[in-house]
């Protein structure tokens, strides 16, 4: 009897470790691909440090360009309102800065059709002028080519 149950023992010793083993097996194979997967996202969603370089040098690029105040009047039906107003425009390049230069009438011609369709009550509230930056932005960006202008600052804006 106690041979038996010691031969019983034996017999259940490597199905116990053989199982062990299996699931071992199956622990570090899923270790694996879940690694690989990780490590083959971060290959494939990561910037190469090269491209992260260039997209930075391309930001460095932009250049302030000041136009000189403007002073207009405003659309108001009711009373005389004035408008003086300075600005710089963010340029994509000196390159752009230079045709900007060249252009510079044509973008106060522009500028000042803008300015003088506007009313002191549009101007009044910030919404109006976020508008008339974006109003600016596109028309600046028509006369120096798509994507020319990235932002326009107000850097004085009285109303009289």
């Amino acid at each position: 009897m106690i041979d038996e149950k010691l031969e019983e023992g034996r017999g259940e010793e490597p199905k116990r470790k053989k199982g062990k083993g299996k699931l071992l097996i199956i622990i570090i194979a899923a270790a694996v691909i879940v690694g690989g997967a990780g490590a083959g996202a971060f290959f494939f969603f990561a910037k190469p440090v090269a491209e992260q370089a260039r997209e930075e040098a391309v930001q460095d690029d932009w250049v302030m360009f000041a136009l000189d105040p403007f002073i207009v009047n405003l659309k108001d039906p009711v009373a005389a309102r004035f408008l003086k107003v300075s600005m710089h425009l963010e340029l994509r390049s000196p390159k752009i800065a230079e045709k900007a230069e060249a252009k510079t009438p044509q973008l106060r011609d522009a500028i000042i059709t803008i300015l003088r369709g506007k009313t002191s009550e549009e101007l009044i509230l910030m919404e109006g002028q976020f508008r008339l930056r974006d109003a600016i932005a596109i028309r600046t960006n028509q006369i120096l080519g798509e994507n020319s202008v990235r932002n326009v600052f107000f850097t004085e804006f009285v109303m009289q």
